[in-house]
């Protein structure tokens, strides 16, 4: 495909998923990820990051920053961003389909992108072969949001700073089973290891106004256990570790959170 080439509906969806895996501060055409997807598509590095650039103009949280993106953008550049963030249940398991299409061949593999590093396959956990459509859109948008939130957190757990990213989970603040609004949106999540994940997720932990992390009445009646001081009372009142760049969570979750910590 020629580099001048209209873009096209679905060329647009695969780019705005990377787009929300992506820094804004890491866009550039020497970017790995950028120049894998790129070759996939049949464009030039150039061609891709100068789309993000566009589509960086749009982008609220940006403008908010004082962060102006690139000029030119089309009247289908904006009519895709709109549909996609007006309709995320619909539009990110879709883009997540057509973007895993470029690099994966079989139903039961997945991508990561890893900026600096690249587009890696990975496997996902076996299914039925009677798995519904709505299971399948389902699988499709954790798998995007687990992408957006460790990419958000630079691959490091938020309460610990453990770098591996095969110990790490994009924890949902607010239930992916209650509040289907929220599911996909990178504010309602937050990287934790598998640990602290599991914690939080069982209302062991929360997080104060300060994003600085609190422990339950229950997990303070087991101190001075060794675990417990290890794993959990060594963090508590230290603040989440965010990137400059990144996405802070939205404190009214963490907040409806916090009220349900088990006492």
């Amino acid at each position: 495909m020629a580099a001048g080439k209209r873009w096209t509906r679905d060329q647009l969806l695969i780019v705005l998923n990377l787009y929300h895996k992506i820094p804004f501060g890491k866009i550039s055409s020497r970017q790995p990820v950028i120049i894998e997807l790129a070759n996939r598509m049949g464009r030039t590095p150039s061609s891709v990051s100068m789309k993000l650039g566009n589509l960086a103009s749009f982008d609220p949280v940006l403008q908010f920053r004082g962060i102006v993106g690139l000029p030119g953008a089309s009247n289908l550049d904006r009519e895709v961003w709109d549909e996609f963030h007006q309709n995320p249940v619909e539009l990110v398991p879709l883009s997540q389909e057509r973007f895993d299409a470029l690099f994966v061949e079989a139903d039961s593999e997945t991508t990561e992108v890893i900026p600096g590093t690249g587009i890696r396959k990975i496997a996902r956990p076996p299914t039925g072969e009677t798995e519904t459509i709505r299971l399948t859109k389902q699988r499709r948008g954790q798998d995007y949001f687990r992408n957006i939130v460790l990419n958000n957190y630079d691959n490091r757990c938020a309460i610990t700073g453990l770098p591996i990213r095969e110990l790490l989970i994009a924890s949902h603040i607010l239930p992916w089973r209650d509040h289907e609004t929220e599911r996909l949106n990178v504010s309602n999540g937050i990287c934790l290891n598998r640990l602290h994940d599991a914690a939080f997720d069982q209302h062991l932990i929360g997080f104060d106004d300060d994003l600085c992390l609190v422990l339950s009445k229950k997990l303070k009646t087991t101190l001075p256990r060794e675990a417990v001081v290890h794993h959990f009372e060594r963090y508590e009142g230290q603040s989440l570790i965010l990137p400059e760049d990144g996405t802070h969570p939205e404190m009214s979750f963490l907040s409806a959170h916090r009220k349900l910590l088990i006492c």
